[in-house]
Parts: structure tokens; sequence; C-alpha cells
């Protein structure tokens, strides 16, 4: 609550007159931490914010980026197998983006492509062998974003961006229960007659708290031991299951 009232105060210098040192775009999160605890089920969060002058805005959300391998299936003697793979490099492991109208009201394809705003306009590089490929295969790259999409990972259709006067705007940020760790880039761009006036970005971390945490370390920073106890456990616990179903 106080870090919403901090940035009232911010929001109302802004509207005020003569602010020659105000800056274009002014944002904030109500929250800058999203906490992974055990029974997390996903979140929203509201970023908020003031122009110093009407505009149209485009919101663009990234998750931290990681590699995503694609698989394409076939069918064999009636059952499907993996046949091809591609390996996508530096993938952002989230896409959303909000806008107060259809981008192609306001925004030049060259801006969007620039500024890759839009799934069309994401620069996905496959590799082979290490080597970046000048393009990727087109259905291979659709996959890629399907499988996001059907996770929940990736937008199907951008969000709003709500004007509370014309200097006053909001949207509602979703992070499903499958969010990856890491710190995510939270873009505005500000567009006056179709062309780019101004940008400001703001940081948000997502991280594991308590047991979740401590599980994440633990496999991430000592993985062999990580997998050697995984394995002792699945051990006693099928010879547990095993001990038990004979003695009934």
């Amino acid at each position: 609550m106080l870090r919403i009232l901090s940035f009232m105060i911010v929001l109302l210098a802004l509207a005020l007159p003569g602010r020659a040192q105000a800056r274009d775009i002014t944002i904030d999160l109500t929250d800058p931490i999203v906490s992974i605890t055990t029974g997390f089920t996903g979140t929203d969060l509201l970023l908020y914010g003031a122009v110093k002058q009407a505009g149209d805005l485009v919101v663009v959300i990234r998750g931290p980026a990681r590699d995503e391998v694609v698989r394409r299936k076939e069918k064999v003697l009636g059952i499907w197998v993996n046949r091809d793979e591609l390996v996508f490099d530096k993938v952002p492991s989230y896409y959303r983006i909000a806008s107060n109208r259809p981008l192609n009201e306001f925004m030049n394809p060259t801006d969007a492509d620039r500024l890759q705003i839009g799934l069309d306009n994401l620069d996905l590089r496959a590799k082979v062998s290490g080597k970046l490929l000048p393009e990727a295969p087109y259905e291979f790259r659709e996959g890629l974003i399907r499988n996001l999409q059907r996770i929940g990972l990736y937008m199907t259709k951008p969000d709003n961006v709500v004007f509370l006067s014309e200097q006053l705007f909001r949207t509602r940020l979703r992070f499903p229960a499958n969010v990856s760790v890491g710190t995510f880039t939270i873009e505005v761009y500000l567009f006056r007659d179709n062309k780019l006036q101004s940008t400001a970005t703001t940081l948000l971390t997502v991280r594991k708290f308590g047991v979740e945490a401590q599980v994440y370390d633990l496999a991430h920073r000592y993985s062999l031991a990580y997998g050697v106890l995984a394995v002792i456990i699945a051990v006693v616990a099928g010879w547990a299951a095993n001990a038990a179903f004979r003695k009934g």
C-alpha cells in the first residue's frame, strides 16, 4: 500500500503544469517480486503509470531467455514417435503484450519488427551443432509458439491497457503457476501520430521461497547429489510399497 501511495504522489506531480523535467512515461508495479511457494497457482500484478501527453501505449513483458527444443512427431506403424528436433536459442520463457487499441492502428510494421512486438516479429533463432541458422523452418517456429501458448506462457491475443484519464493508465499482468524463475523485463512504448515517442522499462523478479527454494537450489547447484537422492528415494519408496503389498 505504501508503495502505491508513493507512486500516486509521483503521478500527481507529473500531472502538474510546468514540469519540464518530468519523464514522458512513469511506470511501476504493485509488487516487483513474485514469490513462488508451496501451492503457488499463479498470480496477477497491476502495472500502472502516467504519460505527459496523450498517446497510444504498448506494454511488452519478456521472461528470462532459455533454450527450447521442438520435436516433430511422425506416425510409424501406428505409433507416434519423435523424428526430427530443433533447438531454439535464447527464447523468451514468457511473452505477453498489452495495448490500448489494436497495434495496426497506430504502429507501423517497421517499428513492430525492430522492437519485436507481436509473436510474428519475435527473433526466434534455431541452432544446429552450436551454430545459428539464418532462419528457422516455419513449422518448427510455429510449433514452438503453439507449445508455449498451450501452457500459458505466451499470449494468444493482446491484453488491454486501460486509460483512466488522458494521462493515467493501468493494465493487469497474469503470471501462471508454471512461470520461470528469474528476471522479467517490462517495457512500455509510447506512440503518437504513428511514431515512437518514448519508452520506459522496469524489472520484475520471480523467486522461489521456503521449501520450494531449497529444492530448486539443490537441483541446480548440486545436480549430481540431487539425482542420486532422487534415485534413492524412488528405490526406497518402491521397496516400501512392495513390502506393504506382500504383507497385504
